[in-house]
């Protein structure tokens, strides 16, 4: 990158195929894809990236949201890509959205994302806890960002996952092939200690840097009716919907937080059609 940092990504799908950007979520390394059996003959060229402090991307101290979405713009410089899409998971989604903001991507969609939750609409909606994360990261997110890199533990992130999930998300992640992929991902991101996940929780737990309503593509918003997840969007992404100029909204009955690889072809056809 410019200055001499490194980014990593992964890519899945032909070289000439629609480029989508993919923003995983927490803790998660670049290694872990989603759709990689359909890309091939969707035409899609899937880049999956490590956030700075994650996996192989080196630190970046201080980063904020807009940042992320400068070091998306230069990727996409240097490697020509263009007509670029994105999808964001989970804590991913408000890296997504600050590249949508910026400009880069011409559609998005967003899976069991974290919405907003320090935006004033929400705050008789959280539960304690994640009240209690977001009231620390607005008081004091220095001290938040030490305390968040106490968690820095793949198995310790491991354990919370399954405690979250229920029904469909717990099948999904208990099936052994993708359980070891999971964490091998999440293994992954951590190898360079906890710091990129304290920073990208911090990031996730304050107010954006930018107005939804200026994102000015399309953005699909894909929730699971089933998603038992306390840290995406309380209403199923239905206020995010309403901020966003070029939204629609999929609540999808029989699924839940996992949805981005139970739907993946759904996800993904609707995308490009956009």
């Amino acid at each position: 990158m410019p200055g001499g940092r490194h980014l990593a990504w992964a890519e899945w799908g032909p070289p000439d195929g629609v480029p989508v950007l993919f923003c995983p979520g927490a803790a998660t390394g670049r290694s872990l894809a989603f759709g990689s059996h359909l890309v091939d003959g969707l035409g899609v060229r899937l880049l999956s990236v490590d956030r700075p402090g994650l996996g192989g991307s080196d630190p970046a101290p201080g980063r904020g949201l807009l940042d992320f979405a400068a070091d998306v713009a230069d990727l996409v410089r240097l490697r020509e890509l263009r007509e670029v899409r994105g999808v964001g998971f989970s804590q991913g989604t408000p890296f997504l959205l600050a590249c949508a903001a910026s400009g880069i991507l011409t559609a998005a969609a967003v899976v069991a994302g974290t919405d907003e939750l320090a935006h004033p609409s929400f705050a008789a909606a959280l539960t304690p806890d994640v009240t209690a994360m977001v009231e620390a990261v607005r008081s004091d997110p220095a001290a938040a960002e030490r305390f968040f890199a106490g968690f820095g533990d793949a198995d310790g992130f491991w354990q919370r996952i399954l405690a979250m999930a229920a029904g469909p998300d717990r099948a999904v992640y208990t099936d052994p092939v993708f359980e070891g992929a999971y964490r091998h991902a999440m293994a992954e991101a951590l190898a360079p200690g906890p710091a990129g996940y304290a920073r990208d929780t911090v990031l996730a737990s304050a107010r954006w840097p930018f107005e939804p309503a200026q994102i000015r593509v399309p953005v699909d918003l894909w929730y699971g009716a089933a998603d038992t997840s306390p840290v995406h969007s309380p209403d199923f992404g239905a206020s995010l919907a309403a901020r966003l100029p070029h939204a629609r909204r999929h609540l999808v009955p029989d699924a839940g937080g996992a949805l981005l690889w139970t739907h993946a072809a759904d996800i993904l056809r609707t995308l490009l059609r956009r």
